[in-house]
């Protein structure tokens, strides 16, 4: 019994060199999710803008969701690219539903502006006995300039708004799933229209180097002989002891004005005659009661 568990031992050892060099080759030939260079799909969404999930470029979502809820999603767009936004979404058991539902899909720019689709459907309703409806929005191709008070689509984040624009009240709180996919097609290069062109940034990018901040210095003001007088670091106390002068000079020439010698009257009031001799009695000076 002894020999055999030798021999099988002595057998394991052999063959576990061939073991571990199979192992790499095994991991090699069934490779993981991430090694294919697709992002995993999200499996949430926000419900705001501020909480909206952020998609990768090719990243889908795949999302377990409420009848009722709102769901936000974000995507960057690059210029010269024409988005487009897929969405399917699997209602509930016709069973549970009562009437028909109408769901709707919304695409806004960076500054939560709506964009108009330009081709899609993005209000779709289903029917009572309909397990899911389609969605979609095609936006306009973005551009690298945009006149200011314009709406054109510029370079940035966009985001998906979903929602059910019409469902009856008994079905809200129902279960759905929902399936988003994002797509771009187009080339940079034909992001410039003829006869555009950008002058300056709507938003000047910050650091944006040496030409950036020789564009934004502000000019230096022109210099004058009396400049020195409103400026450095002894301007304050000579403008404060000129001030205390001149304040001092106008409380002076305030009393002369409107205070008068002592003991003098002025002269269009006329002198006042001396009194002389005592006082005359009255008619009933002399008169008394006994």
């Amino acid at each position: 019994m002894r020999t055999t568990f030798l021999r099988t031992a002595a057998a394991a050892l052999a063959a576990l060199p061939a073991l571990l060099l199979a192992a790499p080759a095994a991991s090699a030939a069934s490779p993981s999710p991430s090694a294919s260079g697709t992002p995993a799909p999200a499996n949430k969404a926000g419900t705001s803008f501020l909480t909206a999930v952020n998609l990768a470029p090719g990243q889908d979502a795949q999302v377990n969701v409420s009848t009722g809820d709102y769901l936000y999603w974000a995507f960057g767009a690059a210029e010269g690219r024409t988005a487009k936004v897929d969405l399917t979404v699997a209602l509930a058991p016709s069973a549970d539903r009562h009437d028909p539902q109408t769901w709707s899909v919304e695409v806004f720019d960076g500054l939560r502006r709506r964009q108009s689709c330009t081709d899609g459907t993005q209000n779709a309703t289903a029917a009572k006995e309909t397990g899911s409806l389609s969605l979609s929005c095609t936006l306009r191709e973005v551009r690298s300039w945009a006149e200011p008070w314009s709406g054109d689509p510029l370079p940035g984040t966009y985001y998906v708004r979903l929602s059910v624009a019409d469902v009856p009240q008994p079905d809200l709180g129902l279960p759905a799933s929902v399936q988003l996919r994002v797509t771009a097609k187009g080339d940079e290069d034909d992001a410039q229209p003829e006869g555009g062109e950008l002058k300056a940034p709507l938003v000047p990018p910050a650091g944006g180097g040496a030409a950036t901040a020789t564009a934004a210095a502000p000019d230096e003001p022109e210099e004058h002989w009396y400049t020195g007088w409103f400026s450095g670091w002894n301007s304050r106390w000579f403008w404060t002891l000129v001030g205390g002068v001149l304040a001092a000079l106008a409380g002076v020439a305030g009393y002369t004005l409107t205070r008068h010698p002592r003991g003098r009257r002025p002269a269009r009031y006329g002198s006042v005659p001396p009194q002389s001799g005592a006082p005359q009695p009255g008619p009933y000076a002399g008169s008394g009661q006994s």
